[in-house]
């Protein structure tokens, strides 16, 4: 199997702290991927390396077929990444940030996939409000606008609903899950919402202190543990390591 992206045994220190140690993991066309583990685990750094902002101290890292340490620039038009805590510029009326990503990502038909992304994310009423003047749930489905102007073929979502209410971050995992089996796009997806998880993974890697502690689907992984909800899986392993 081709897979749209596969790590093997990336470690990453910085100085004497080993902030990834031994990571492997693949993401397959049309498959969403949860990336768990508390804070510090060592997620951020890994889809840093996924994307080709740090080079890994020891391993290997495929994504589309490139190296992102060497070939960057050839996979990133088809990448792309949404998160929480990115803030766009504010000074800017949300259409016109559209327009800037929409040229720093090439493409094509931009007023079309402008007006596609601001629907299906509920964001057509504010495209011309400033970005520094919307709610922090506005500017995190702004996030996710810019994140599939490009149509990416693998998105890495950084807790995509963290600041949103209930009720839209049910109507935002719906769309992803539509999106990612419409356009058969893979998805790293990081969350500390277990029920978010269970909803949205095909797969799941629990990861602390850089370690993969365990990996498989929702049933595997509480199977395995003896548990019966992906939290009391995340709270047993989070406290067997102190």
């Amino acid at each position: 199997m081709e897979f749209l992206l596969e790590a093997i045994g990336l470690s990453k220190k910085y100085g004497d702290v080993l902030a990834l140690s031994d990571l492997s993991l693949n993401v397959s066309r049309g498959e969403i991927v949860g990336l768990l583990g508390p804070n510090g685990a060592g997620k951020t750094t890994a889809i840093h390396i996924f994307m080709g902002l740090l080079t890994p101290t020891h391993g290997s890292v495929s994504v589309l077929g490139f190296s992102p340490t060497t070939q960057r620039h050839k996979m990133a038009g088809q990448i792309n990444f949404s998160s929480a805590y990115t803030q766009l510029p504010g000074n800017l009326k949300v259409i016109e940030n559209l327009n800037i990503y929409a040229g720093i990502y090439n493409v094509s038909k931009v007023q079309e996939k402008i007006e596609w992304v601001l629907e299906i994310f509920s964001m057509h009423h504010l495209r011309t409000r400033l970005t520094g003047a919307l709610s922090s749930g506005e500017k995190t489905r702004l996030n996710l606008c810019k994140c599939f102007l490009n149509e990416p073929k693998l998105v890495f979502l950084d807790e995509p609903t963290a600041s949103l209410d209930p009720e839209m971050a049910d109507v935002v995992r719906g769309v992803l899950k539509k999106i990612n089996q419409e356009k058969d796009i893979g998805m790293i997806f990081t969350s500390h919402n277990m029920l978010e998880v269970e909803q949205m993974c095909d797969r799941i890697f629990f990861i602390n202190e850089g370690k993969v502690l365990t990996a498989g689907t929702h049933d595997e992984i509480v199977n395995q543990y003896g548990c019966t909800a992906l939290e009391d899986v995340f709270i047993k392993l989070v406290r067997e390591k102190r």
